[in-house]
């Protein structure tokens, strides 16, 4: 039986568990221990008692080195990077190295890139014969890698050759769309999943759903599960956003339900109930929750960044056309382009939400399309064997 280890601290972890841990059944799954997991251990209890980030973390995230410790066949790393001979796959959602310096360089996308020594380290890494794939989860991720690796004066042909596309696997969570009961005759709901609220596009969901609902009387019930946390990538949100959207949540409790948290559990039982599910986001490298939502026979709506027209379309959904860059990207990065992004989002759900209320019959159809995209495109059984493939190839 092939060993697989995964890192100690991140063995709970989402994307870890949604995309690694126990997903092949022929294989036996251990914790590891290593260098940088127990440097980055040590700063993190160093910043908790100092109460203050004394040590960055970011890059000891993303780095690994048993030194051969561990009895194990194989390492299994999402955005991380080894450099031990114990041979190494690695399941990615933006670039590797992932580290903050080369993402900061990275984003203009300047036309060359020059690499520090740490960075060309992680690098000869990639090159190394110990890393045997690495595992994009969309075409998206794989053109920004490629993307990446030509702004540089390296040689990435062994790079590129150990890249591939595996896109995560999902359960269904329910067989068919007519199992669930939902009717149109009532309120239709909606429902935002995601801690980065206004990233996610929450505050342009309110202004838009509060015109509806108190202008024109669409008859709506909104549920949010969000800690409306602010982490100004991206939507750049204020203390004031904040607290405006505190208000108008408060003011609207009569169509508005929020949850600061909920169990995974809860949330997948949720989706159950609601028409229609929620991602008019600015930036997402992936959009998991699109998935969960899909499983359940919930259409979604989402924009068209990043890897969302992979996950997504007008068969399955409702996208809403914003301005990108031709790698996905919104642009995002000055306050006009927020601005233009923020009305292209608004103007988009006024006219889905238009579109949806003017044919109520197309939840049902494209709630049909979701389960049987589900089916096609992240069967569970599917993922485990190309992800026993790559071990196997990896150990020949």
């Amino acid at each position: 039986m092939i060993k697989v280890g995964v890192l100690f601290y991140r063995w709970n972890y989402y994307s870890y568990t949604r995309t690694i841990l126990h997903q092949v059944p022929d294989v036996e799954y251990r914790k590891v221990y290593d260098y940088y997991s127990l440097v980055n251990y040590a700063s993190q209890k160093i910043n908790h008692l100092a109460r203050h980030s004394l040590i960055n973390t970011f890059n000891l995230n993303n780095q690994f080195d048993d030194l051969g410790l561990n009895s194990i066949d194989i390492v299994h790393l999402f955005n991380g990077i080894s450099y031990g001979k114990t041979p190494w796959v690695s399941n990615f959602e933006t670039l590797l190295p992932r580290f903050k310096g080369l993402l900061s360089k990275y984003n203009p996308k300047p036309d060359t890139l020059s690499l520090d020594a740490k960075e060309r380290r992680a690098f000869d890494a990639l090159s190394g014969d110990a890393c045997k794939q690495l595992i994009a989860l969309s075409d998206c991720t794989r053109r920004i890698q490629l993307d990446l690796m030509s702004r540089l004066k390296i040689d990435s042909r062994k790079i590129n050759a150990k890249l591939t596309v595996l896109a995560p696997p999902q359960v269904k969570m329910v067989n068919t769309y007519d199992e669930k009961g939902l009717d149109v005759d009532g309120p239709i709901r909606f429902v935002l999943v995601g801690a980065g609220f206004f990233r996610k596009g929450g505050r342009e969901i309110l202004r838009v759903f509060e015109h509806f609902v108190r202008v024109h009387h669409y008859p709506i019930e909104l549920s949010i599960i969000s800690s409306l946390r602010m982490d100004y990538y991206a939507a750049h949100e204020t203390e004031d956003d904040l607290q405006w959207t505190k208000e108008t949540i408060a003011k609207n409790l009569d169509w508005i339900t929020h949850y600061s948290r909920l169990p995974n559990d809860q949330v997948l039982e949720l989706m159950k109930t609601v028409h229609v599910g929620l991602l008019p986001t600015y930036a997402d490298t992936y959009g998991f929750s699109v998935l969960e939502f899909q499983a359940n026979g919930v259409p979604v709506i989402t924009t068209n960044i990043r890897a969302l027209p992979e996950i997504n379309d007008e068969k399955t959904g409702w996208m809403i056309d914003v301005p990108h860059d031709a790698l996905g990207e919104a642009y995002y990065q000055s306050d006009e382009h927020r601005i233009q992004l923020s009305k292209a989002i608004e103007e988009g759900l006024e006219r889905t939400i238009h579109d949806i209320f003017a044919d109520l019959g197309s939840i049902r159809v494209k709630g049909i399309a979701s389960l049987d995209k589900i089916e096609r495109q992240h069967d569970p059984i599917n993922y485990a064997k190309h992800l026993m493939e790559i071990y196997q190839r990896a150990l020949a």
